[in-house]
């Protein structure tokens, strides 16, 4: 069993910048990638952005490419998600994930509770 525990979300200013992250725990895990994925009210769930276990591999959305920065530390089985420019439009529940590759997180593999983003204008 693997366990996904974020922390990070918060209050910001339209502009400002938050980093989110995200620990995962389990004797199961490893060479996992992960990823965040984020639900607004009222939309379906995206994926923001993606990284492979060793870093090498990232994806994001159209949406927040050249403003966030999905990084990895596996020493400390821990995914970061450095957002900056932030819009209120980012406004959401941001999920950790992480699954065997990149393309099957979405559909399978662990999430985590979510923590909570809100951009003010």
């Amino acid at each position: 069993q693997v366990q996904l525990v974020e922390s990070g979300g918060g209050l910001v200013q339209a502009g400002g910048s938050l980093r989110l992250s995200c620990t995962a725990s389990g004797r199961a895990f490893s060479y996992y990638a992960m990823g965040w994925f984020r639900q607004a009210l009222g939309k379906e769930r995206e994926r923001v952005a993606a990284i492979s276990w060793g870093g090498g591999v990232t994806s994001y959305a159209d949406s927040v490419k050249g403003r966030f920065t999905i990084s990895i530390d596996n020493a400390k089985n821990t995914v970061y998600l450095q957002m900056s420019s932030l819009k209120p439009e980012d406004t959401a529940i941001y999920y950790c994930a992480a699954d065997h590759t990149i393309a099957t997180m979405s559909t399978s593999g662990y999430w985590g509770q979510g923590t909570q983003v809100t951009v003010t204008s």
